[in-house]
């Protein structure tokens, strides 16, 4: 079976006086707002180019079938099947999520906490409070993304998405019947916050352009088209997010684009008062707020604090003239975020590419930190219900060591244990490793390397590396435990993370080094990280997987065009390929909002000229590119599916040698990819089937012995 080619149309456009000619601009269905709701309705001829991409996928890996059902079965092995979230206490309940052994989605429960008993005591037996099995049954794509209980616990409301367009419906049910008593609520994009009256909720619109712009006060019950519009965001660049303090007294809107914020609050007690700002928006600065007592504890960048500080402010008047030092900046501590409680304010932090938590009591100002040991390790603040507590819950994992989460008695120091993942079919930390490497870059830069490997993989540059990146939008890539990769690891992969600039593991700086016209450091940042693990022996050269999704897709399209011989293959999962087209029109879902990210090449002609000179799909080239797999989505509204598309086209188009070039687009999902979690590991063992059979290493994949019969899923 030949690889399928798709047709080239002319389709020229000039821009700062550069003509561009972009031949697969067809692959682009104009109707792409209703196909974000209605996928039937892609047209004809694009659709038949997404299933011969497909077919020829599936014919390539038909051989594999066996190995990737395998894998399957492998990954699910290393999932407590019937798993269960730590409870959280909410009052007279405490609330958790679990699966039973096969089901695919979540069930949300709670259980009445014993008058007068320890904190994990029951009363009474579990009450299901959403079964989302059940919702999803017969659909080919369901995901809840918010389930929130009333505060008289009385409703449930949760938003749901049957396309994976990520546009929700919103339902409200009563939780004693089972009942939906609301369900008129559609084109939300999922986010829900209750008022204190229990019956009174705010929630987001989406806009025509698939952006998060408007928030809307709703009365259980009533119908949506009466429902008040509390606030709407102008600026087509910002976004618009809803929270509620953790002192539950206010209701938080969040309007915001990458580098600039600006908080309004409701008074929760009185949903129908109109918000107000606390601080007006200012270019450049960002801030997040929270409660306690008659103070706003806010978090920033303001004054020149890039690597952010805390202030206070009066509630009647948080403009930035009020504000007060409480937690003054400094350089290379990196506030990620602050959690308040009545009597104390966490900060989780990162110094030196690594997470820490710092516990400040309020009365008096006594700080503490809770120490770790490991060399690489992801450390997070877990959100809880109560504010009345001395309790922080927390997680922990390294690379080796599986997900552990404690409850931490802030004023005693005494910290519990409630649960540590289990690994079903079995893992022994001191089978492997977990360094922590330092790469330098072309400017002298040292980028952080997170290495993992089995101790008993030789390191002589024999083995094969997979090599992991993202690098935008200042997110960091944890440390963490991920189990899948042990399918990698254990047949002998080397697998890193390269923590380049873009992300913020060294500080906001590391993100402001590598976005607008520094984001070439990002991939210099990449392929110093591959030189320096084939210096160090980790693996050799052309013996790499480059591996990263969306805007890490980005980067691997990137670094394949100016480095391809240092790699044999490439993952790139929903890549943000198609760069300049995409910041070049200001229709799209996401463009307006990430120009303070990319640059805007309309207006600016340097951000064009930068944008362009990186710009994967601008930049192939006839070159022998490595094996490559991109995957898509149909319905994503993040990376529209015709980027991947017309990035694999025109690579079709270019490349010379042999080595494969395969496209899966998901015709039912979005940037997600499969909501289930077993359905999910379909998607990673073809990833994983892809990268062993053109490494060779198919064959150390046991498959189930013939003729003795499979247990159903």
């Amino acid at each position: 079976m030949h690889p399928p080619k798709a047709a080239q149309r002319p389709h020229s456009t000039t821009l700062h006086g550069h003509e561009r000619n972009d031949a697969y601009a067809w692959l682009r269905d104009e109707n792409w707002q209703q196909l974000m709701h209605k996928p039937e309705v892609l047209k004809p001829e694009i659709r038949k180019y997404l299933e011969a991409e497909n077919a020829y996928t599936a014919h390539v890996m038909k051989g594999a079938e066996p190995v990737m059902a395998a894998l399957v079965e492998e990954m699910k092995g290393r999932i407590k099947r019937d798993d269960s979230s730590v409870p959280a206490k909410d009052g007279p309940y405490q609330y958790y999520q679990r699966f039973e052994t096969n089901s695919q989605h979540p069930i949300f429960c709670r259980n009445r906490v014993a008058d007068g008993g320890p904190a994990y005591s029951w009363t009474q037996s579990e009450e299901v409070v959403l079964d989302v099995n059940r919702l999803a049954e017969g659909k080919p794509f369901f995901r809840v993304s918010a389930v929130e209980q009333s505060p008289d616990h009385k409703l449930l409301a949760y938003s749901a998405d049957e396309k994976g367009s990520e546009t929700h419906t919103i339902f409200v049910r009563d939780i004693a019947t089972g009942k939906i008593v609301d369900q008129s609520i559609t084109n939300s994009d999922g986010s829900i916050e209750w008022a204190n009256d229990s019956s009174t909720l705010f929630y987001c619109v989406l806009d025509d352009n698939h952006r998060p712009s408007r928030i809307y006060r709703h009365r259980v019950g009533h119908k949506a088209s009466k429902d008040a519009l509390v606030y709407e965001e102008k600026d087509p660049g910002f976004f618009v997010g809803l929270g509620k303090t953790e002192s539950r007294r206010f209701v938080v809107i969040n309007t915001h684009d990458h580098v600039t914020t600006e908080f309004w609050v409701i008074d929760a007690d009185d949903p129908a008062k109109a918000p107000r700002v606390l601080a007006k928006r200012t270019p450049g600065v960002e801030y997040h707020a929270t409660h306690n007592g008659g103070r706003f504890y806010i978090q920033s960048n303001a004054g020149g604090a890039e690597d952010f500080k805390i202030d206070v402010a009066p509630v009647e008047d948080a403009e930035r003239s009020n504000w007060e030092a409480l937690i003054p900046h400094q350089p290379g501590r990196l506030l990620l975020g602050m959690r308040i409680t009545a009597g104390f304010l966490v900060r989780h932090e990162r110094v030196d590419g690594l997470p820490r938590i710092v516990i400040r009591r309020l009365k008096d100002g006594a700080e503490h930190s809770i120490a770790f040991e490991e060399e690489a390790y992801d450390l997070n603040v877990l959100p809880g219900f109560e504010y009345e507590t001395a309790n922080l819950r927390f997680s922990y994992s390294s690379p080796t060591t599986p997900p552990e989460v404690y409850d931490y008695d802030m004023e005693t120091r005494e910290r519990v244990l409630r649960k540590r993942q289990v690994v079903p079919s079995g893992h022994d930390p001191k089978q492997y490793v977990s360094r922590r490497l330092m790469a330098p870059s072309v400017d002298g830069e040292m980028v952080p390397i997170t290495v993992l490997h089995r101790r008993d993989t030789p390191i002589d540059g024999s083995a094969p590396l997979v090599l992991y990146g993202y690098g935008a939008y200042g997110a960091s890539m944890p440390s963490g435990f991920i189990p899948n990769r042990f399918s990698m690891v254990d047949r002998g992969f080397v697998f890193c993370v390269a923590h380049i600039r873009g992300g913020t593991e060294r500080g906001y700086r590391w993100y402001r080094e590598g976005r607008l016209t520094k984001k070439p450091n990002t991939f210099r940042d990449f392929i110093a990280a591959a030189e320096h693990l084939i210096a160090k022996r980790y693996t050799s050269q052309g013996n790499i997987a480059a591996w990263g999704g969306s805007a890490g897709g980005l980067l691997v399209g990137a670094v394949l065009n100016q480095r391809p011989d240092l790699f044999k293959a490439a993952v790139a999962e929903v890549p943000f390929v198609d760069v300049l087209n995409t910041m070049t029109d200001g229709t799209l879902p996401l463009t307006p909002p990430e120009w303070p990210e990319w640059g805007n090449p309309i207006t600016d002609a340097d951000a064009y000229r930068t944008i362009l000179g990186y710009s994967p799909y601008d930049n192939v080239a006839a070159k022998a590119y490595p094996n490559i797999i991109v995957t898509a989505g149909l319905a994503d509204p993040r990376v529209t599916y015709w980027e991947p598309a017309k990035w694999v086209a025109k690579l079709r188009e270019k490349k010379t040698g042999q080595n494969l070039l395969l496209l899966k687009t998901n015709m039912a999902a979005g940037h997600a990819g499969a909501a289930g979690r077993f359905t999910k590991l379909e998607e990673i063992a073809l990833n994983y089937a892809f990268l062993l059979m053109v490494f060779d290493r198919l064959a150390l994949v046991r498959l189930p012995e013939k003729g003795k019969r499979k247990k159903a899923a």
